[in-house]
Parts: C-alpha cells; sequence; structure tokens
C-alpha cells in the first residue's frame, strides 16, 4: 500500500542558510520559509538586526518563548496505517529539545511559524489538557484505548519540570486506569514513577526511551537539550527496577552518521533493563532536508556526502520518501542490511524486537462518590 505523495520541498523564496555560525544549545541556526507564506522574514537576517556577521559575539540570542494554547480537546487521533497507533495525546506543540532530524518540524508551519528556530524557541502549551483529558475519557462515547503520549513532541521536554501538565494527564489516567505509552529522551520520566508503577500494576503503561546514540558529542549537537545518553540509560534502570515495562527505540537511525552505533546501543540498553526495543531510519519531509544538510554543513562536513548518499540508497535516490511502511525503514539492500544488523543485535542481547500490548481491563470511569476516599 502507498502513502501520500508529496510533492518536493520548494521553498517559497530562494534563500541561503544566513552566514552566522551554529548556536550553543539549538541544532538549526535558522528559519527556513515557511512552505504555505509568501512573505517570509527571518528575523536573524543581518539587514533586520543590523549585526556584522564576522562579530560571532554580537549575535542576538534566541531565547525560548511559551504561548497558550486554548485547544478544545486533547486526544487526537491518525490513520496512517504504519505508526502503530490511533490516538495520542500532544499537550505541548513545537519541542525545545530542538533535534534536528524531527519529522514534527513541518507542523509549526500550520502555525504560521518556521520548522527551524521557531520550532525549538517558540512552543505553544496547553495548560489545560489534564482536565480536557479527564473530560473526554468520562465521556459515553469514549472507548478504552492504549494513547500515545508524544505521538509528535517529547512529553518531557524542559518546561514539563515547572508546569508538569505530563504529570497532570498522568494522574487523570492513573485514576481512569487508561493505558497510556509515552516515547521520551528525557530521564524526567523518572519523577513519575509512582503514576506509571500504579498504571503498571493494571497493565497499562510502558515507556519507550529513545536512544540515537551513545556519543555525547554528538548527542549535544544532534539533540541539544535531551538528557545524556548516560542519563536515559540511568532512567530504563530506574523504570525496570519500579516494574514498568521499559524498551528502547533506537531512533532515528541515521545511516553513515549513528547506525555503526546500533549494537552497542542495543546491548547497552539490555544491560540496563530494557526489555524490548524497535527502530526507525531518519526521515527529512518538508524543510528538514535544507535544516539537515546546513546542520551537516556545520557539524560533519566532512561526512554530509557519505550521509546523504546513504540516505538516497534507502530512499529510492531520494531523501525522503512519504510512502507509507516503507517511511519509517526504507527499502532496498542498504535497508535490508540494517533490519537484519537490528534483528540480530535484539537477539544477541536477549530483547525483544516486538510492540508491547497494554490492557484496558481495567479501565474505570470514577464516580462522584470514589471522589471522597
Amino acid at each position: 500500500m502507498k502513502g501520500r505523495s508529496q510533492t518536493k520541498f520548494v521553498p517559497i523564496v530562494e534563500e541561503a542558510p544566513p552566514p552566522f555560525p551554529a548556536i550553543h544549545g539549538r541544532s538549526a541556526s535558522w528559519n527556513p520559509a515557511n512552505r504555505f507564506e509568501k512573505l517570509h522574514i527571518d528575523l536573524g537576517d543581518v539587514d533586520l538586526v543590523q549585526i556584522d556577521p564576522t562579530e560571532d559575539d554580537e549575535r542576538p540570542r534566541r531565547e525560548t518563548q511559551f504561548f497558550r494554547d486554548g485547544t478544545k480537546t486533547i486526544i487526537a487521533r491518525n490513520q496512517s496505517p504504519d505508526v502503530g497507533f490511533e490516538t495520542s495525546i500532544n499537550h505541548y506543540r513545537g519541542c525545545e529539545h530542538g533535534c534536528i532530524y524531527c519529522f514534527a518540524r513541518p507542523t509549526h508551519e500550520y502555525l504560521g511559524l518556521s520548522a527551524g528556530l521557531d520550532f525549538e524557541s517558540k512552543i505553544m502549551v496547553k495548560p489545560d489538557a489534564p482536565k480536557l483529558l479527564e473530560a473526554e475519557l468520562s465521556s459515553p462515547k469514549w472507548e478504552p484505548q492504549a494513547l500515545i503520549m508524544s505521538g509528535v513532541t517529547d512529553p518531557y521536554q524542559p518546561v514539563e519540570r515547572k508546569l508538569r501538565i505530563t504529570r497532570g494527564c498522568l494522574e487523570v489516567l492513573a485514576k481512569f486506569r487508561n493505558p497510556i505509552a509515552i516515547i521520551t529522551k528525557n530521564r524526567l520520566v523518572t519523577r513519575d514513577i509512582d503514576l506509571l508503577g500504579e498504571l503498571a500494576r493494571h497493565h497499562a503503561s510502558a515507556v519507550n526511551v529513545s536512544v540515537t546514540s551513545l556519543d555525547q558529542n554528538i548527542q549535544r549537537i544532534l539533540e541539544p537539550r535531551t538528557s545524556s545518553p548516560k542519563a536515559r540509560l540511568e532512567a530504563v534502570a530506574m523504570l525496570r527496577a519500579a516494574g514498568i515495562p521499559v524498551g528502547v527505540m533506537v531512533a532515528p537511525v541515521i545511516p553513515g552518521l549513528t547506525d555503526h552505533e546500533v549494537p552497542r546501543i542495543v546491548e547497552a540498553c539490555a544491560k540496563a533493563g530494557a526489555q524490548f526495543t524497535g527502530y526507525t531510519i531518519v526521515r527529512l519531509p518538508w524543510a528538514i532536508t535544507p535544516l539537515f544538510e546546513h546542520w551537516l554543513d556545520e557539524h560533519f562536513p566532512e561526512k554530509k556526502e557519505k550521509v546523504l548518499q546513504r540516505i538516497r540508497h534507502i530512499r529510492g535516490g531520494k531523501l525522503n520518501d512519504s510512502d507509507f511502511h516503507t517511511r519509517m525503514r526504507g527499502f532496498g539492500v542498504f535497508a535490508e542490511q540494517m533490519e537484519k544488523m537490528f534483528d540480530l543485535a535484539s537477539k544477541r542481547a536477549g530483547i525483544p524486537f516486538k510492540k508491547l500490548e497494554l490492557s484496558t481491563a481495567n479501565f474505570r470511569v470514577p464516580s462522584a462518590q470514589m471522589g471522597l476516599f
């Protein structure tokens, strides 16, 4: 079955990445034009801010801004046949983790923003998410089913320490005993072990810790505001010790840059306590292509052609493939080799290459009387 055919990304204006150096703590260093907007003004443009691009110290710093999202619903649905879930909760739009490869970056263009720096520095927040979730789970129309938390952006990005929206949602889910699966790159997930453990007793929670590289130097520039590889392995160990089903997603694998690490990542996660595993290959839809190419220019110019050529090998000669069932893994000889390598690494580590099933058997709608106890 084929997915949606994607038109080749063509920017609304002809532009080149600005001549600035990479920004410490950010993976994107510019804002590509929004593909829906006919007017594009890059606030980092030298003519606008009137600075000398050769003077690094004078470059204006991009602070993170947070905006209230007044959405009226919180459970999103999708019909994609290859993502493994139908319903999800995303109470943050945009992600300060700033992973350069994040497939969700183009969603910021629907807000009139850019997939570049805007995505990681202008974050939409849904503070009413727990209240909205309780209302939707209480509805007679709700059919108990597993929800995914972070189908788009990470629920444990840095601001969660202060806002605690993810924890609020977990409190609601624990009250209803509705199953939840979490994907995260942040050790902060261990803060909520009490709630995840309570759900786990009803076979209603699981956590996938995403690990892209064990090399902290790569992690810092690839995923600048995520937890270190060591911290993620510690999170795996803590979750396993608490009796919470925990797995690892080696995602995304970047051919020519991180693919050689796959066996070591699987082995390290298994030693930490991971019980199941999976992987995806890097995807470069829409503006992520020029962002990723420029990131390679900034950090790995000597590897750029090798990386891009290997991606093309598994994408039918293109840098992106949007077809269902092949977009996650690629196709061809190199993609087959990757699958065999991952399968062998999983078997050697003793952790299955499969999806964990959660249970809705203990779902309940709390009554007003229950709230008194």
